[in-house]
């Protein structure tokens, strides 16, 4: 990705409960006095919303949070220059695509066209879902598959892109420095 001045689009994957997202909020702190958070989650039952709000306290208030739990290309298109923005998660959004039936591949050629325009330092969160059994179910395994095609999409603009597993970063493409 081409972004202007020194900013960049870094891709953090992993697994459930990997550190992704603690992982990716560090990154923000370090190139942002207000981070912004684009929250893509539903709070479509009383145990996500209580997610939601954990996310939140921890984040803290010196964060300002967006949320796009469909329109993440419209978000990211509406960033100022020198904003340093976490998207979490592409996996929620993901779901929230399929579910909503919409085009998933349509929707993601919107989001790296936003991305590829940015001003902004982005740094996006999503979940390697590919590492795991196949799903017992066509809408499984259509999600699956999906998931890993945005990834790899994700993966080949970013400049950088880092897995975590138990909390630790490896490093795939880039500098990888947090």
């Amino acid at each position: 990705m081409s972004h202007i001045s020194d900013m960049t689009t870094t891709l953090v994957l992993g697994g459930a409960r990997s550190g992704k997202s603690r992982h990716a909020m560090l990154l923000a702190e370090k190139h942002g006095s207000r981070p912004l958070m684009i929250a893509t989650a539903v709070a479509g039952d009383e145990e996500m919303r209580r997610r939601i709000a954990l996310h939140q306290q921890e984040r803290g208030e010196h964060w300002t949070t967006v949320e796009a739990p469909f329109d993440l290309a419209g978000a990211v298109a509406a960033l100022d220059s020198g904003a340093t923005a976490v998207v979490d998660c592409l996996t929620l959004w993901l779901s929230n695509l399929i579910l909503g039936e919409r085009d998933p591949g349509a929707e993601a050629t919107r989001l790296l066209e936003a991305l590829e325009q940015s001003p902004a330092r982005l740094i996006l969160v999503s979940n390697e879902v590919g590492l795991g059994i196949v799903p017992g179910s066509p809408l499984g395994r259509r999600f699956r598959d999906e998931q890993g095609r945005l990834n790899q999409r994700l993966a080949e603009a970013a400049d950088e892109v880092v897995l975590l597993a138990a909390g630790l970063p490896l490093t795939l493409k880039g500098l990888g420095k947090l």
